[in-house]
């Protein structure tokens, strides 16, 4: 599995095959066609594996312990961080996968269910009159995405990580989405 998500996410769909993927697990293709009926099989195990993983990262945190709308950011940009930090090649693997055309109804549904715990927030804070009446999925963009190549820069060196650089982002996040 780890081989596949590594090679997933640094070639792509296509460029990725069983018998590559059996040569990085140092395993024979057959072992992984016992459990995988064929890549798309597999492709849709890890992308249902790893939306699950983050998705519970973001529920076990209970943002709506508060009703601070800026304390749930908070929160939940910091489930983002963490998540990021563990799981780099997943992250990137989520990032790239998810509009791929070879992803069947249950990951197009587990990923639905991510978004709509994200917009679930949003629409919270839009309803507190704290974040801006753009469209949900424009404020998830602005977040996400921004997020999202933050981490990949940080992953192919251009970006040192630290807490600094954490903490301002987070904040120029945070501005990017709130009514000012």
């Amino acid at each position: 599995m780890n081989a596949a998500i590594l090679l997933f996410a640094e070639r792509g769909y296509d460029a990725t095959t069983v018998p590559k993927i059996a040569d990085k697990a140092q395993v024979g293709a057959g072992t992984i066609y016992r459990y995988f009926e064929n890549k798309e099989a597999l492709v849709n195990a890890l992308f249902q594996e790893c939306i699950h993983k983050f998705l519970e990262a973001f529920k076990s945190t209970k943002p709506e312990s508060t009703t601070d709308v800026r304390q749930q950011f908070h929160v939940l940009f910091h489930v983002m961080v963490d998540y990021a930090e563990n799981n780099t090649h997943e992250l990137h693997f989520i990032d790239t996968h998810c509009s791929g055309h070879y992803l069947d109804e249950k990951s197009k549904q587990i990923f639905q269910d991510f978004l709509d715990f994200l917009k679930n927030f949003i629409e919270h804070g839009k309803e507190q009159g704290v974040l801006c009446l753009l469209p949900s999925d424009a404020l998830i963009a602005i977040v996400y995405g921004a997020f999202s190549h933050l981490f990949k820069l940080i992953r192919i060196g251009v970006i040192q990580e630290s807490t600094e650089l954490l903490d301002s982002i987070e904040e120029c996040c945070w501005n990017a989405i709130r009514i000012h």
